[in-house]
């Protein structure tokens, strides 16, 4: 390819003819070894045969370590990094398959270099010479590792740019010129260039500032009428948040020159503004991709990219910020002030990120760089002397420790809202803003927060773009066997939810008796050799995420002392869901003020599976209620454990001999006397006797405990060994029960007037008990509606899935209530 014609094809025509070539700029990261610069090679050979060319930067640490070597050599010293850097290099040569010598003459300038430097004798270009050293040892290695078809390519000898305020910007015509005269010289149709090195027009070598590898590589592309030009970055692409500030940050597919342009200023790293505008005054397709990960397509950015859905492509920070106010009743319908005081901030050489200003003209807000603010703050001071001494200016104020959030997308020209949705999010996390401003293109809106609030800030404001309204963070406490299977539950469920309902259920910390897990996105297993102590307070801490919508505690600990955290949480707007019963028939002061507490935060207190398991039992009596009607009693099989105890005893097995099977099955509690006793069922009765509006305690209810005395406060090893003792006494009830043609059913019966009693009982075989089956619970409510035959709920009351299941219920209802499609 004959680069003396390259002004005289039209770029369109020549991308589209098959001869524009394809450009690439690999940044230090992709070239930190050996097999580094073999991977960047395999890339560019992939797309031959079209032409190719690559800029390439330093590697890694490499600029740095020789900034610092020129620094200590204008202070007369010498450097141990550059030996470094030198052993680094010449170590790469044999690996890559180079001559030995390759990098001698080059090196040899370096420490010339150094050597003037150090003796005092310095020259306008040295010091541009000694930190772009590592871009010209790093091309000659990638050119040399490719082969003699691809030509090596010192930008010095094509590039001449002019140092300005605004940066060097190239001289197009002596550059093409030049690059003319190079191509005649070097008729190679692929090449790797210099990043960041260029030439003066007296031919003084400069650079192009940091980031200045990306801006050669946008002007080579332009130069050689590239059709694309690949950005190879340790990043995925663009991003829509910083990653390590926001785990939630996804890759952006696509994006418009524009919103590149806006992410890039206002600090996203992937790209630096000045290297965009060459690329997008010339048309080029640009890519920016992984070089760990060359199959992801990366982020591809375009002139006029396909609509979006998402007003909002991307989210930035600028942080270490301070504010320089002017303000004063003197400036309001008085010309020129404004321009007057960002005059003054240019004479000082300070840079202005953020601009505001009161309607009323009483005051001018801009904010710029932390260590530019006492030269800004003097000069402002400076330029108003006379209006302050007069008091028609109060005077210049600084507010340090601010940071700017910039929300980016072109989505959101003409949208309405986007602002309110933004700002909103942020006063719901409680953050104060100190600024707002919004470009006149309406693609970007900016917000100054106090530094202390910035990274929550972006993830409040992330959350309020990027995710599902109906995202909740989920704290489980107990993953035992109740816990254990509502884990699995919601894990199998959770694809599904999302992809069909766009719920999206997060598991982000678990607790057991001593430990806990905590994870920012969501756990997919539980190693709690990992874990750390328990803190109960830090563990709410991290469910209730600023930026999550909604966060629940799921308690399946059994813990009674569990239940005097529950008010506190729910305070603090983190909705609560338990099997545990401790809450719902403990001290009824305790649950009037968690019930409080819910309604004033908007939190709700779901206890479903308290009663029957997996039955719809609470959810009945209080449509009963909110229907009208009016509950009178309420009876039934309360137990699934011993539901199935009496439901199998019929004689043929010894009743220990039940007992053991029903607790290796899990239906009874590791101590079955916690189910024998008879408590469990009266906490039933005194749960549902609250809700029907019955005050009851459970020191009213008549209980009738199976245990024998015996065995009622022996160690549970000991209590397992001695089953054999319920025997005897269970066999008399059983042939007492016979005899009248009767069945033993543990029942629970409480009404209107506060009366409560569980016992073991004979019933008819008429009776709705008699029938159960299994783990059966029967719930018979008499009510006004329902005085000749009760509306009765039956089914599994027992057992760690269906247990599981009613406690998943309350959490979709709770889903559901905040406006998941369930």
């Amino acid at each position: 390819m004959d680069a003396a014609t390259l002004p005289d094809a039209p770029a369109d025509a020549r991308r589209s003819s098959g001869l524009a070539p394809d450009a690439h700029k690999f940044g230090g990261a992709a070239l930190a070894d050996a097999a580094g610069f073999r991977r960047a090679a395999q890339f560019l050979k992939a797309g031959l045969p079209r032409p190719q060319w690559a800029v390439v930067s330093a590697t890694y640490g490499c600029t740095d370590r020789l900034v610092a070597a020129l620094e200590a050599a204008r202070h007369g010293r010498d450097h141990a990094d550059v030996a470094f850097l030198v052993a680094a290099h010449r170590s790469l040569l044999a690996p890559l398959g180079l001559p030995a010598t390759l990098l001698d003459g080059d090196i040899a300038e370096l420490e010339a270099d150094l050597a003037h430097l150090r003796a005092g004798r310095p020259d306008a270009g040295q010091a541009a010479r000694i930190s772009g050293a590592g871009e010209v040892w790093s091309s000659r290695l990638l050119a040399a590792a490719l082969g003699p078809e691809w030509a090596w390519l010192d930008a010095r000898d094509v590039l001449v740019v002019r140092q300005t305020d605004l940066g060097a910007r190239l001289d197009e015509a002596a550059t093409r010129e030049r690059l003319a005269r190079w191509r005649l010289a070097n008729p190679q149709a692929h090449v790797v260039a210099t990043g960041f090195l260029a030439r003066l027009p007296d031919g003084t070598t400069t650079t192009l500032g940091r980031n200045g590898s990306d801006y050669s590589a946008a002007l080579f592309a332009a130069l050689a009428e590239a059709r694309t030009l690949t950005i190879w970055k340790e990043v995925e692409g663009l991003m829509s948040a910083d990653p390590r500030l926001e785990p939630e940050a996804v890759v952006l597919p696509e994006v418009s020159y524009a919103e590149a342009m806006e992410l890039a200023y206002f600090g996203t790293k992937a790209l630096h503004p000045q290297s965009l505008a060459p690329a997008m005054a010339a048309g080029i397709e640009l890519h920016v991709r992984d070089v760990r990960q060359p199959e992801k397509p990366g982020t591809r950015v375009v002139a006029t990219p396909a609509s979006s859905a998402q007003p909002v492509k991307g989210l930035s920070l600028v942080r270490g910020l301070v504010a320089l106010e002017l303000q004063g009743s003197g400036l309001m319908g008085v010309p020129g002030s404004a321009e007057r005081f960002f005059a003054a901030l240019h004479r000082a050489g300070v840079s202005v990120v953020m601009i505001t200003q009161a309607s009323s003209e009483h005051s001018i807000c801009a904010l710029v760089r932390r260590d530019q603010a006492e030269a800004g703050l003097a000069a402002a001071r400076a330029e108003f002397a006379d209006e302050i001494a007069a008091g028609d200016v109060q005077g210049v104020a600084m507010d340090p420790d601010l940071a700017v959030l910039a929300a980016v997308g072109d989505g959101m020209i003409g949208t309405p809202g986007i602002v309110a949705r933004l700002s909103g999010a942020i006063a719901r996390a409680g953050i104060s803003l100190r600024a707002i401003a919004q470009g006149s293109s309406e693609r970007n809106v900016s917000l100054a927060v106090r530094e202390a609030d910035a990274e929550r800030a972006l993830r409040v404001a992330h959350t309020a773009f990027w995710l599902s309204a109906q995202t909740m963070s989920i704290g489980l406490i107990g993953p035992g066997n109740v816990g254990g299977a509502l884990l699995r539950q919601i894990l199998e469920a959770r694809p599904r939810l999302k992809r069909e309902r766009q719920l999206d259920l997060r598991i982000r910390a678990v607790a057991n008796s001593k430990t806990m897990l905590r994870s920012d996105t969501s756990l997919a297993s539980l190693d709690f050799s990992r874990g750390e102590p328990l803190d109960l307070d830090a563990f709410a801490r991290h469910v209730k995420s600023e930026h999550i919508p909604h966060a629940v505690i799921i308690d399946c600990s059994g813990r009674a002392d569990m239940a005097e955290r529950y008010e506190g949480w729910l305070a603090q707007g983190i909705h609560v869901v338990t099997p545990s019963k401790h809450a719902g028939s403990g001290d009824a002061a305790r649950l009037a003020a968690l019930h409080r507490a819910g309604a004033k935060s908007g939190a709700r207190f779901r206890y479903e599976a308290t009663v029957g398991a997996g039955l719809p039992v609470v959810m009945t009596l209080r449509n009963l209620i909110d229907t009208g009607d009016q509950p009178r009693s309420i009876a039934g099989l309360f137990s699934g454990t011993l539901a199935w105890l009496f439901n199998h005893y019929d004689g043929s097995r010894p009743f220990s001999e039940l007992l053991a099977e029903a607790r290796a099955a899990g239906y009874t509690e590791p101590d079955p006397r916690d189910d024998l006793s008879g408590t469990d069922v009266a906490r039933k009765a005194v749960i549902l006797a609250r809700e029907a509006g019955w005050p009851l305690s459970l020191d009213q209810v008549d209980v009738e405990n199976l245990v024998p005395v015996a065995l009622r406060d022996v160690p549970l090893a000991e209590f397992l060994q001695r089953l054999g003792e319920f025997d005897a006494p269970m066999a008399e009830r059983l042939a007492a029960a016979r005899a009248e043609g009767k069945v033993l059913r543990y029942l629970a019966e409480v009404d209107a007037s506060g009366t409560a009693s569980v016992a073991l009982r004979a019933v008819d075989a008429s009776h709705p008990a008699a029938s159960a089956q299994g783990t059966d619970n029967l719930f018979a409510f008499h009510t006004a509606r329902y005085h000749t035959r009760p509306l009765v709920v039956k089914g599994p009351g027992a057992g760690p899935d269906v247990t599981a299941a009613g406690v998943f219920g309350d959490l979709l209802a709770i889903a559901a209530h905040l406006g998941a499609k369930l």
